[in-house]
């Protein structure tokens, strides 16, 4: 065969070093080629990290055994030997930047993956990587250096990383320097200056939210592959809202960057909350943040976490022993009964509430004039499954309702439920968050459910402050509460409040206070949902769909209202047409949709969509193997078929 000359620019000759022409053929593989380039470059190190990319193609030649031949690569080609793994500046939830090394030649997902067991995080799947916001430099800020912690020298993410008894990986106890940044991964920091608050990046309403989510990086393509480049600032969130197998011993990181991720959603504005919520969420801030300064997470011993695991699998054997009679009471399925109030709201209507007799059975809640007539049919029953339920709480004022939507032909039916105390509103929103999921009062967690709303409630009581709200302690309440209540409250009227909310949670350890922080967080109405304008098909005005980890949203754009909500578990497939950018889902029911994205590639709706129901399909058996191949077929493009 003929042989031609092949240019070949070796990274470590420097930028302006001119390529390398190497003599080869057709048939001559790539292993081959490094061989010839590392051999002509003269240089001795190792090059077992690097790899030939190439540029007018856009990438990566991993494949040592192919021939140029069946490549495609003629002499006009242009090729790079380049390192595989590059410093990156990776920006924590926590605000901390990391400098370390990435993989920028295998797909966003295994590069998280490599990050974060380089970082102690478990269940990488539910993080990724987004570019930042483009900051608008103003001519009198002077260029701050920002706080750089550089741990390139840490072994690379696809070795094997040895681990310490703790959990903490072995590279991090090297130097008393490593040791402290670990330390700031896995504890909470203090929050900053009210000025650096200030400066961070606020969307105000649902369109600047829905921007935030058009820039996540392509979990199927590599990095160098989307532009990203040597020392680049990179923001790793937790991008899918579904926390598998938390575990406080294994996930000090984890919980801790996690917490973060949620105080600075509150603290910024990207989720609502009310005013009683939010001075719990200052409370707990300021327990996490005066209980770090002493306590730490307890360290995990390997042969505790096997006792552990051990007793609860004992627990759940024990649970499933029970006796006959049991057996028959749990056949006859649970039911509530009550007078509440119901209210629905029609346009120009005054609020006005009226007592009936409700019954709750199933996912299925009926209502009758009086109990007397509750043998009779009923005045109307309301199916629950793949409604939406919001509290609408006041324990200040004693008001205790539940906001429901209800899936109806034409859109969202709203209707309000007023129950009399806190005991018949924790019982009945328990019923109604289970059966919104399709499960029964018979569930195994619906007695856990009211009693995490009733320690919530709790929380939020006001008790006759004593002495120790008295003390003037030094609050800075500017971390604590969101910019909103910065403007309609004095710092010294917020003072007196969070103290007395702080008495409620005062007596938590640190990882009962993250985990409550992060529970409340869950319940919150907005929680866990990913916002993308929209065009739908045959729409002439622009729409919000709403992603969450069971179901989609479609929203009013002008009034932000929810119109319909379609469940995952109905769902029975979704296209994606990559001519014309749009996403075509068919649920049960002949109900078909169609949509082009506005604000973002439709990828990315895609790869949400692909990436819940891949979460929905672990398992705590198979807890430490991740399926990469099941994920890249749910959430690949074009290129990954």
């Amino acid at each position: 065969m003929a042989a031609w000359d092949l240019s070949v620019s070796v990274e470590e000759l420097g930028p302006d070093a001119p390529p390398l022409k190497i003599s080869v053929t057709s048939d001559l593989h790539i292993g081959g080629v490094i061989l010839k380039v590392v051999e002509k470059s003269q240089i001795k190190q190792d090059w077992s990290d690097h790899a030939l990319w190439w540029e007018q193609k856009q990438q990566w030649l991993l494949k040592p055994s192919w021939t140029l031949d069946k490549c495609g690569i003629h002499a006009d080609a242009r090729l790079c030997l380049t390192p595989q793994h590059k410093p990156l500046r990776l920006l924590l939830p926590s605000g901390v930047t990391l400098r370390l090394r990435a993989c920028f030649s295998s797909p966003v997902f295994r590069c998280v993956t490599g990050l974060c067991k380089l970082l102690n995080i478990r269940r990488p799947e539910e993080l990724s990587l987004l570019w930042p916001v483009e900051e608008k430099k103003k001519k009198k800020d002077k260029d701050v250096e920002e706080e750089l912690y550089d741990i390139t020298r840490a072994p690379l993410p696809s070795s094997i990383i040895p681990k310490l008894a703790n959990g903490m990986p072995a590279f991090f106890a090297e130097t008393p320097e490593t040791e402290a940044v670990y330390k700031m991964l896995a504890v909470s920091q203090p929050a900053p200056a009210p000025e650096t608050i200030a400066k961070l990046y606020r969307s105000t309403n649902i369109t600047e939210k829905a921007h935030i989510n058009s820039r996540w990086l392509d979990s199927s393509r590599s990095l160098l592959q989307q532009g990203v480049k040597e020392n680049d600032k990179l923001l790793l969130r937790f991008k899918y809202y579904t926390f598998h197998d938390i575990s406080p011993q294994a996930d000090a990181v984890r919980l801790t960057q996690l917490y973060e991720q949620a105080r600075w959603a509150i603290l910024l504005e990207e989720i609502e909350c009310t005013e009683e919520e939010m001075m719990v969420f200052a409370a707990l801030q300021y327990h996490i943040g005066k209980v770090s300064l002493t306590e730490q997470f307890v360290a995990s011993c390997p042969a505790m976490d096997d006792l552990d695991s051990a007793l609860q699998c004992l627990e759940v054997k024990m649970e499933g022993e029970s006796s006959a009679d049991d057996m028959l009471e749990t056949m006859t399925a649970p039911e509530l009964h009550d007078y509440l109030k119901i209210f629905r709201p029609k346009r120009l209507t005054l609020k006005g509430y009226k007592q009936y007799w409700f019954t709750f059975k199933d996912t299925t809640i009926s209502y009758f004039k009086s109990k007397e007539e509750s043998c009779k049919e009923p005045i109307q029953q309301m199916n629950l499954k793949g409604c939406e339920v919001a509290p609408d709480v006041s324990v200040a004022g004693q008001k205790f309702c539940i906001r429901l939507l209800i899936p109806g032909p034409e859109g969202m039916n709203e209707v309000y439920l007023r129950c009399e105390h806190e005991q018949q509103y924790s019982r009945w929103m328990a019923a109604c968050r289970l059966a919104s999921k399709g499960k029964t009062l018979a569930d195994s967690s619906f007695s856990s459910e009211v009693q995490s709303i009733q320690s919530f409630l709790a929380m939020q009581k006001t008790t006759p402050s004593t002495n120790a709200a008295q003390t003037d302690e030094s609050i800075n309440t500017h971390s604590l509460v969101s910019p909103r209540y910065q403007k309609k409250y004095k710092p010294k009227q917020l003072t007196p409040r969070i103290l007395e909310a702080y008495q409620n949670v005062a007596q938590l350890s640190l990882t009962d206070a993250i985990q409550k922080f992060l529970q409340i967080w869950q319940a919150l109405p907005d929680f866990g949902l990913s916002y993308i304008v929209v065009r739908f098909k045959g729409c002439r005005k622009d729409e919000v769909l709403g992603i969450a980890n069971n179901r989609l949203i479609r929203i009013d754009l002008s009034v932000g209202d929810v119109v319909k909500t379609w469940r995952y578990n109905t769902m029975r497939q979704w296209n994606v047409n990559w001519d014309i950018k749009q996403v075509a889902i068919e649920f049960d029911g002949n109900v078909n949709i169609a949509f082009s994205c506005v604000t973002a590639d439709c990828k990315i709706v895609h790869e949400y969509i692909g990436g819940y129901i891949f979460m929905s399909t672990r398992s705590r058996e198979q807890s430490n193997t991740l399926n990469e191949e099941l994920f890249h077929k749910l959430t690949g493009g074009h290129e990954a078929l």
